[in-house]
């Protein structure tokens, strides 16, 4: 999808989300190309403060983009 698609899509999915999912998923917009999306996350568990939506943009070459989530680590 287009990156306007996912925004909106991971907008619905934030709205629907239980509370307690999201405190323990990330929910971001990430390349749908596998490599440039392993690039992209690898970078945003570095530091997720510094990313917002528009950060996967500059990852992806083909403008193609899915809503993925992953676990956030667990704080010590």
């Amino acid at each position: 999808m287009n990156y306007k698609e996912a925004l909106q899509h991971k907008e619905e999915s934030l709205k629907n989300a239980d509370e307690s999912v999201l405190k323990q998923y990330y929910l971001v917009i990430a390349p749908a190309n596998t490599d440039e999306s392993k690039k992209f996350i690898d970078d945003f568990l570095k530091s997720p403060e510094k990313f917002n939506d528009e950060s996967c943009k500059k990852y992806s070459s083909d403008d193609l983009y899915e809503v993925v989530s992953f676990k956030k680590e667990e704080e010590e």
